[in-house]
């Protein structure tokens, strides 16, 4: 019986591990035998610029994007927090996005980007503002990015804080209410306090997410501007697939595991 259970884990999870941290030391490129370099890879990485301008751009996106989606969707959810006519109408709407597919998000938002009949310059032309390429400026490309990640996953962290909300008892709010506490008051020495679980489920999660990003850059710029939008998954997946330096690639790769790693553990600290 475990025959089977055992079979499956060495195939689909032990055999890909040690072969991935075999190729991190490793030359492949995927047409002849895989060369054993030691700390080649990594030596590479340390003289390539892009390796570092891809590095910053995921720094970037991750610290920026994270932040303000989070402090979104706790906005979002105080205001959601509300017994209202139709207030599961909005919940739902403002979820919608969180399951809708990257590709069909990525066409809408490049539309609403577009220079000339986009939603968003077209506005700004309304009060005398000239807007920006957005998807073909360099300095607005990765704003761009952030603009649409936070908008299209805002509903899961948003459900996590409503739930969060709901799970606090009425009664601590009545008792602070009693004592004299505002609605600032409550929502610093109340809200925030009991809340903070879900909170740190909510950044530990966003971050490993954001740190991974790569389907909404991929189909919004594909990098671009002059790889100001190429973040380190983008550009391992292009030496891996497009470069067929599958060794590069996994070198890159185990890099990425531990900056994911030392920041989950730093999170448990």
């Amino acid at each position: 019986f475990l025959l089977p259970n055992f079979l499956a884990f060495f195939v689909f999870t032990l055999f890909p591990v040690l072969a991935a941290l075999f190729l991190t030391f490793a030359e492949w490129d995927l047409a002849t035998p895989p060369q054993w370099i030691g700390l080649g890879n990594f030596a590479k990485m340390a003289k390539d610029d892009l390796f570092t301008k891809t590095m910053g751009n995921t720094f970037y996106y991750t610290f920026t994007a994270v932040p303000t989606g989070v402090l979104l969707a706790f906005i979002l959810a105080l205001l959601l927090n509300r017994k209202m006519r139709g207030i599961l109408t909005f919940r739902t709407i403002f979820f919608l996005p969180n399951v809708t597919l990257t590709v069909a998000v990525a066409i809408v938002w490049s539309w609403i980007y577009h220079p000339e009949f986009g939603l968003i310059n077209y506005f700004l032309s309304r009060v005398g503002i000239k807007g920006p390429m957005w998807l073909f400026d360099s300095r607005y490309s990765m704003p761009a990015v952030i603009i649409m990640s936070n908008w299209a996953g805002i509903g899961y962290p948003m459900l996590i804080y409503l739930a969060a909300l709901q799970g606090i008892p009425a009664e601590l709010y009545e008792a602070a209410t009693i004592d004299g506490a505002g609605t600032w008051q409550q929502l610093r020495h109340v809200t925030i306090p009991l809340i903070s679980p879900a909170t740190f489920f909510i950044l530990t999660t966003s971050l490993i997410g954001a740190f991974q990003g790569f389907d909404q850059f991929y189909m919004l710029t594909q990098g671009g501007p002059a790889f100001s939008t190429t973040t380190i998954v983008l550009y391992i997946f292009n030496n891996g697939f497009s470069y067929f330096k599958m060794g590069y690639a996994t070198g890159m790769a185990a890099v990425l595991f531990l900056c994911i790693l030392i920041i989950t553990l730093l999170g448990w600290q």
